[in-house]
């Protein structure tokens, strides 16, 4: 990535390895998190991967304490091996231990702050 989309990259990403799964109807992949930011997810694609891009998709992360987070994801980059994905809607409680995780790895409260609140004008 170059260092002008670095610089106009709103959301950080974080590398964090959870265990991860992504769901769609009865279909289920167990994929490897690459990293997640409060917008999304990249994870390598596994090799039964056959899921219709135009059907909603979840994202179910587990943290250490067996917390969940679960996300409804939209599939935005399909390249080589791997999948990237846009998050499209997120419980509260999903949402807080997600901006705790994004707290503890940010290590700056600004940063979590000014990440938040582009959040919010996006959904404008």
């Amino acid at each position: 990535m170059s260092e002008t989309a670095n610089d106009r990259r709103r959301f950080q990403r974080i590398a964090f390895d959870a265990p991860t799964e992504i769901v769609q109807g009865d279909q289920r992949w167990v994929v490897e998190l690459l990293d997640i930011s409060l917008k999304g997810l990249l994870v390598k694609r596994p090799a039964n991967w056959s899921a219709d891009a135009d059907q909603p998709l979840e994202a179910a992360l587990t943290l250490a304490d067996d917390t969940q987070v679960k996300m409804d994801v939209v599939l935005t980059r399909n390249q080589g091996d791997l999948l990237g994905f846009v998050c499209r809607h997120i419980d509260l409680d999903s949402i807080s231990h997600l901006r705790r995780l994004v707290e503890l790895n940010l290590g700056d409260e600004s940063l979590l702050e000014r990440e938040l609140a582009a959040l919010g004008q996006e959904d404008e």
